[in-house]
């Protein structure tokens, strides 16, 4: 049997070369489907890296209430202060979580992206933040820095560029990268400053804490909740870039699978077409090699490992597209959780290069079967008539 496959299998391929123009269809359908696959999971997967590479184990966030987000809710300075004295929080930053209009380079169309007011305490409590251009805004003046995912993605960021926002015009200073995070989208600015621009009272939209050595989560999360003095939730920044993430990661992934599906079905059809095509041209010497006893498994082996071949070209063709054209490719999407853009690289992993070959072989095995079983019921008598 396995002799037999061989030697059908060499023939099969060699004939390859008098069917090229309906292989290349079948191979070219399957790596459009598998690079519009991957194309798409890359963005998800960039999305969701980057969120959820912004979280440590070690910090959490404190917000009014029952919120889950910065944007709603407000702490007053008698709050800020007591969350910032309870034990087991090391560094406690109060932030006032705003947005400011900018520019997309490739659309200039206009959009909103973070603005954040801080503090000396917010780049201690990022130790993974670094001024890469200029240097940091100084307290009391109207100035910013920008994350550098923020000034690749939007107009009049450069350092010395101003920027207004509502009754006041900021000069950028400076340019910072925080290790490829959610962070690098944001424009920071000197929370007191923020407080004039955006007509907010002493305070913070969010406080931003880190824990101390051998504190828990739930150790401050209780000891919050005893004290009387504060209404607020403790989200972990694990638990909190997790849930921002998913939702629109999940909405990604549906979209891709969809669209892959609709493609498959005409990659499927050309597979079945070329196949059928190849099983006619064949038929004499499909029933001369019955006749000669090769067994119908060995024949159907061997057409159907010629689909699979075809659509597995097709499927590393289309990977190996994806990766040379947006593997590390940064493009910014709208944040729902956030209420502004975030800017992230595309992120092609083994895991979905695998996924997309596995596509390609699941096609090129639904487009070879039937004709390999059509090849294989084949009649000799019928297939050496004249």
């Amino acid at each position: 049997m396995l002799r037999q496959l061989l030697a059908i299998t060499v023939m099969n391929f060699a004939n390859l070369r008098h069917r090229i123009g309906s292989s290349v269809v079948v191979v070219v359908g399957v790596a459009g489907v598998v690079a519009v696959l991957l194309g798409l999971l890359a963005m998800s997967s960039g999305f969701r890296r980057t969120l959820t590479d912004t979280a440590r184990e070690d910090r959490a966030l404190v917000v009014r209430g029952a919120s889950n987000n910065e944007i709603s809710g407000w702490l007053g300075a008698d709050e800020v202060a007591a969350i910032a004295g309870t034990e087991g929080i090391a560094i406690a930053s109060g932030e006032i979580y705003a947005t400011l209009a900018v520019t997309k380079r490739a659309s200039g169309v206009a959009t909103d992206v973070v603005g954040r007011g801080v503090g000396a305490d917010a780049f201690a409590l990022r130790p993974e933040l670094s001024i890469v251009r200029g240097r940091r805004f100084e307290p009391g003046k109207a100035e910013v820095i920008v994350g550098v995912d923020a000034y690749a993605q939007y107009v009049g960021l450069d350092v010395g560029d101003r920027l207004d926002a509502r009754n006041m015009t900021f000069t950028v200073v400076g340019h910072f990268a925080a290790a490829n995070t959610a962070v690098e989208s944001e424009i920071w600015m000197d929370s007191v400053i923020a407080q004039s621009v955006y007509r907010r009272a002493a305070g913070a939209s969010v406080v931003r804490i880190k824990l101390g050595p051998g504190a828990t989560a739930d150790a401050v999360r209780a000891r919050l909740d005893d004290d009387p003095r504060v209404t607020v939730t403790l989200i972990p920044e694990v638990e909190f870039y997790a849930a921002q993430s998913a939702a629109r990661a999940a909405l990604i992934d549906a979209f891709a699978y969809a669209i892959a599906a609709i493609m498959a079905i005409g990659a499927i059809a050309a597979a079945l077409n070329t196949m059928y095509t190849a099983v006619s041209r064949r038929t004499y010497e499909i029933g001369t090699l019955r006749a000669m006893g090769f067994d119908s498994v060995a024949i159907v082996a061997s057409v159907l490992g010629e689909a699979l071949l075809l659509a597995g070209c097709g499927g590393l063709i289309g990977a190996a597209a994806v990766y040379l054209m947006l593997d590390g490719v940064t493009t910014s999407t709208f944040n729902n959780a956030a209420d502004s853009q975030v800017a992230f690289a595309f992120l092609l992993t083994p895991r979905l290069i695998a996924t997309g070959v596995v596509a390609a072989v699941v096609i090129g095995a639904l487009g070879g079967l039937l004709p390999a079983l059509r090849a294989a019921r084949m009649s000799v008598a019928r297939a050496l008539r004249p």
